[in-house]
This record gives structure tokens, C-alpha cells and sequence, in this order.
């Protein structure tokens, strides 16, 4: 097994005014040669988006992009006609492909908005652009892992482009639990959303992330009040 371990106060950061940002892996202004990307994760953005602001007209193209609020609700828009509100429970996902434009707000004008934002390489290039949102509540459980995104259209959660899984786990008591990955030579990182949490040796604080591979799989020991994000994806591309 190998690990690597990114401590919160680490990451980069940038503050807007409007918005402050916190970086896993090198993106605009940040940039570190041993943080461009873990496997075909590509960026895990935690964001704090000022009331009534946020994300004028962009574009992206050919990257799987998971959006997660964690507090408050994003409006969105994009050139594929999509127009809505995206809320905590609940989960956007949007394949650029051959090219797509959004634009993100926080809808609300009187609290901040808080989200985590994924970019995921894709194992397909110049597909139809496409958006998908998802509530999530059906999927939840408590003191246990559940899936959220798979490669799989079938599956219960959101699908991407990738053969990539993402699980998320809630805990309001100290709990152990396994998890085998799906693929070989996939690896996972495990970003610490809440709380505190034990992996293979590793202790992990809030916002702390841990990458795993070359393994099967391992445990986590989550403590009381904690939830963690696992992202597993293919490490070499």
C-alpha cells in the first residue's frame, strides 16, 4: 500500500473578497509540482461563496465536474438550457465534453454559501456535454458508507465518464467500517468533511485528506459527529 497524506493547512488558498477558496490540488493561482492531481482527480475545490455572489458565464470542456454543497443552495445556469437550484442533500453532476458554459451563484442574498467542487479526468474525450442532479437523501445512511457516483448508469446514485466511485459516510457514533476498492490499480482519496477519522495508521482532522493505493482495500474508523467523502479513481491514465 502506498499513502499520501494532505493536511487541511496545506491546501491552497485564495480570497476574493466574494470568495474564499481552499485548493487540494494545484489550480489558478496555486500551484505546487507534488499536488497536481491524485489519478484522474484533478481538483477538489472547497469554496465559500459570499451571499448573492459567485461565478460569472465559463466555459469547460472534456473534465467531470461533481459539485457537493455542504451549506446553502448554488443557483445554476448553463448553455445546455438547465436552470436551477442546487442544495445541500443534493448532488450536480456535469460532463463538459465537447464544450459547456454555466455560470454559479449562491442563491441565497443573506448566507454564505459553502460547497466542495470536483473535477474528475474523463476516460472518454468529446462526448455530448450533459447535466445530471440528483437528491440524495434516499441513498443516506447513517454510521456506514454510501455510494453517490459510479461509472454505472444503472446504479442507484449519479454516473460519470470515468471508472470512478464516490461514497460518502455519516457518523453520529464512533464506527469501523471496510471498504475494497472496485478496480485494480484505482486509488482513493479520503477527504475529511467533518470530524475525525483513522486510516491505516493516519489520523485525520477535519478537512484532511488521505490517498490510498496499490492496496485492495482498508478501514476507516470514524469518530462520533464526523463525515468523510471517498473518492476512488483510476491512477494511472
Amino acid at each position: 500500500m502506498k499513502k499520501t497524506f494532505h493536511s487541511s493547512g496545506t491546501r491552497g488558498e485564495a480570497d476574493h473578497g466574494w470568495l474564499h477558496a481552499k485548493h487540494s490540488f494545484s489550480f489558478a493561482q496555486f500551484f505546487n509540482p507534488e499536488r497536481i492531481q491524485f489519478g484522474a482527480l484533478r481538483v477538489l475545490n472547497d469554496d465559500v461563496i459570499a451571499p448573492g455572489m459567485g461565478f460569472g458565464t465559463h466555459p469547460h470542456n472534456n473534465m467531470e465536474i461533481i459539485t457537493i454543497p455542504l451549506k446553502g443552495a448554488l443557483e445554476h445556469k448553463d448553455s445546455m438550457d438547465n436552470i436551477g437550484v442546487v442544495a445541500v442533500d443534493e448532488i450536480q453532476v456535469m460532463s463538459a465534453g465537447t464544450g459547456v458554459s454555466h455560470s454559479e451563484y449562491n442563491k441565497n442574498k443573506d448566507q454564505p454559501l459553502n460547497l466542495l467542487q470536483l473535477w474528475v479526468l474523463p476516460n472518454q474525450q468529446n462526448v455530448v456535454p450533459r447535466y445530471d442532479q440528483k437528491n440524495i437523501k434516499s441513498l443516506k445512511k447513517t454510521n456506514a458508507l454510501y455510494p453517490v457516483i459510479s461509472p454505472n448508469h444503472d446504479d442507484a446514485g449519479m454516473w460519470i465518464h470515468q471508472d470512478a466511485w464516490f461514497h460518502l459516510g455519516d457518523f453520529n457514533q464512533k464506527t469501523t467500517v471496510p471498504y475494497s476498492l472496485h478496480k485494480q490499480g484505482n486509488g482513493v482519496y479520503a477527504f475529511m468533511i467533518e470530524g475525525r477519522a483513522s486510516i491505516e495508521g493516519e489520523s485525520l482532522e477535519k478537512r484532511d485528506a488521505l490517498g490510498v493505493w496499490e492496496t485492495e482495500g482498508f478501514s476507516i474508523t470514524a469518530e462520533k459527529n464526523s463525515r468523510i467523502l471517498l473518492v476512488e479513481v483510476p491512477m494511472k491514465l
